[in-house]
């Protein structure tokens, strides 16, 4: 069995819900704009896809910030930055500039 099971596999979960989270939007967003037929500007649909990426990216980050945490032997010192949150503000960020975008895009 593996040590601290249940903690890595919510992990991973929460890691995957941020992905589908992710490719939902952006899928939605460039299927939506597709459907309308009106003509998208190239930016448009890189800024899309980019920050979709960019959500992914951070959401793996903080996915391995978080598995170094659970298989660490040593308690953790409550004075040193937390990164696992300064990585989860960041991607609550990126995920509200890609709603924003999704908007922009669909409009």
């Amino acid at each position: 069995m593996i040590p601290n099971f249940k903690d890595h596999a919510a992990n991973e979960r929460t890691f995957l819900a941020w992905l589908r989270t992710a490719i939902a939007i952006v899928g939605v967003g460039l299927t939506a704009a597709k459907l309308t037929g009106a003509h998208m500007p190239v930016w448009s649909n890189v800024a899309m896809i980019g920050s979709g990426g960019v959500v992914v990216l951070l959401a793996f980050i903080r996915m391995q910030l978080l598995r170094q945490r659970i298989d660490a032997e040593d308690a953790l010192d409550a004075s040193g930055i937390n990164w696992p949150d300064l990585v989860l503000a960041a991607l609550v960020i990126a995920l509200i500039v890609l709603t924003g975008i999704f908007i922009l895009h669909v409009t």
